[in-house]
C-alpha cells in the first residue's frame, strides 16, 4: 500500500467522513439547554441576555444560538432556544428547550430540576439514579461548566438551580423510547458532543467506504469502527490509532463489515457501548434502534454461559435496560460484557468470511468505560 501524504490527498477519520456527508449537522438538546442556561445564568447576574449566546462544546466548537425567549426577574432568569437539527430528521427539531436558573444558598453548588416537558427516571438501568431529571451526564457537565465561568466573569458563586423545559416535550417523547425505558413526563436532554450527526443511510455507508479506503491508501494496517464519539476516544486511548484509521461506524456494523471483507486491513477492532454491541453479538448488522431491538433472552443466555444462576438469568432477562443487565452480572461476577464482546467478534468474523482480518471488540459504558473486551482473533 502506498501512503497517501502532501496537499491534495484525500483526508481520513470521523472528522472526513461527517464532511463527506453532505449533509447539515444541528445541534443537540443539551447544547440548546447549555446556551439557554448561559443566557439566563448571565442575565440573572448582569441584567442583560446575550443574543446570541455563545458556548464551547466539549471537541471545541464555538456554536452561536439566538435567543427565542426570554425572561427576568429578581427571583429567576429564563431563556429558550429553539433547537435546530440540521438536516437529520430528529423529532426534537424545532423544539423550544428553556431554562430556567435561580438562586440557591451559598454552598449549594449545581442543582438539576425536570420542567414541564422534560421526563424523569424512574425505573434502574439508566446512567442516572431513578427519581433524577433525565438530563444525562454530558449536558450536565457542560451546563457546570459554563455557570462556573459565568459567575467567575462576574465575581458570583455558581450556586444555582437550573430547571430544563421543552414547550410540548411529553407529546413529543411519546414518539421515543423514553415511555419503555421508565423516563416519565417527557424528553431526555441529550449529546455527547453537542452536535446532532445527520442520519442517511447511503451518505452515512459511502462515507464509511471512503474512510477504509482513505486509510488503506495511507498503508493502516489497524483500524477501528466506533460506534460515536466516545467508543472513538476509547480506542485511540487503547491503541494511539491516528485519525484516518477511525471509522464512524455508528449502527452501520455491516457495512464496514461487508466492506473490509472485499477490502481487508490486517485487524479491525470493533468499538461501542455495551448495549448496542448486544445486537451486534445476536447477529444484528444495522444497530439502530429503528431496526434491532436489546434482546435481553439473548442476554439470559449468554449469561447462563457465563456460570449465571437461574435466578440471575430471569433477572437479566427482565432487566430494563442493557445496562440494568450488566450491571447484574457484574455483581454476581458474571463477566456479561465479556461474554458479548466475544460473541459479537464471532458474528464479525462470520460476516468477514474467512477475510484476512483479525478482529477484536471491545464494550464500553456511556462514560467510556471498558466493560468488557475480546480477545483478537
Amino acid at each position: 500500500m502506498s501512503k497517501a501524504s502532501g496537499p491534495g490527498q484525500a483526508e481520513g477519520g470521523r472528522t472526513a467522513q461527517l464532511k463527506h456527508t453532505g449533509l447539515r449537522p444541528g445541534w443537540t438538546t443539551g447544547a440548546c439547554a447549555t446556551a439557554a442556561t448561559t443566557a439566563a445564568y448571565t442575565a440573572l447576574l448582569t441584567g442583560d441576555f446575550p443574543d446570541p449566546v455563545t458556548i464551547t462544546l466539549p471537541k471545541g466548537q464555538t456554536p452561536a444560538f439566538a435567543l427565542a425567549a426570554e425572561e427576568l426577574t429578581d427571583a429567576y432568569a429564563m431563556a429558550g432556544i429553539v433547537k435546530d437539527a440540521g438536516d437529520d430528521p430528529d423529532v426534537t427539531h424545532g423544539a423550544l428547550v428553556r431554562s430556567t436558573v435561580r438562586r440557591l444558598p451559598p454552598g449549594s453548588g449545581v442543582v438539576f430540576r425536570a420542567g414541564p416537558g422534560v421526563g424523569t427516571v424512574t425505573r434502574p438501568g439508566l446512567p442516572l439514579d431513578v427519581g433524577e431529571p433525565a438530563i444525562n451526564p454530558v449536558p450536565r457537565q457542560l451546563m457546570r461548566d459554563h455557570v462556573t465561568l459565568v459567575a467567575e466573569r462576574a465575581g458570583a458563586a455558581p450556586d444555582v438551580e437550573i430547571t430544563v423545559s421543552v414547550d410540548h416535550g411529553e407529546e413529543i417523547a411519546r414518539s421515543t423510547w423514553n415511555p419503555r425505558l421508565g423516563i416519565l413526563g417527557g424528553l431526555s436532554i441529550l449529546g455527547t458532543t453537542g452536535i446532532v450527526v445527520p442520519y442517511s443511510c447511503s451518505a452515512w455507508i459511502d462515507s464509511i467506504r471512503r474512510g477504509v479506503d482513505v486509510a488503506r491508501a495511507a498503508g493502516r494496517t489497524h483500524v477501528a469502527g466506533c460506534t460515536g464519539s466516545t467508543s472513538e476516544k476509547t480506542v485511540v486511548a487503547e491503541y494511539g490509532l491516528p485519525e484516518d484509521a477511525l471509522l464512524d461506524m455508528g449502527d452501520f456494523a455491516g457495512a464496514v463489515l461487508k466492506y473490509v471483507r472485499r477490502h481487508p486491513v490486517d485487524r479491525l477492532t470493533i468499538c461501542g457501548g455495551f448495549a448496542k454491541l448486544s445486537k451486534l453479538a445476536a447477529g444484528h448488522l444495522d444497530l439502530h434502534s429503528a431496526r434491532s431491538q436489546v434482546d435481553k433472552g439473548f442476554l439470559a443466555e449468554l449469561a447462563r454461559r457465563g456460570g449465571a444462576s437461574a435466578d440471575l438469568a430471569e433477572q437479566v432477562a427482565a432487566a430494563n435496560t442493557g445496562l440494568a443487565a450488566l450491571q447484574l452480572c457484574a455483581a454476581a461476577g458474571v463477566p456479561l460484557g465479556d461474554l458479548v464482546a466475544e460473541t459479537a467478534r464471532d458474528e464479525a468474523l462470520a460476516v468477514l468470511r474467512g477475510a484476512p482480518v483479525r478482529v477484536d471488540v471491545i464494550c464500553i459504558d456511556r462514560a467510556g468505560t471498558v466493560v468488557g473486551r475480546s480477545a483478537l482473533k
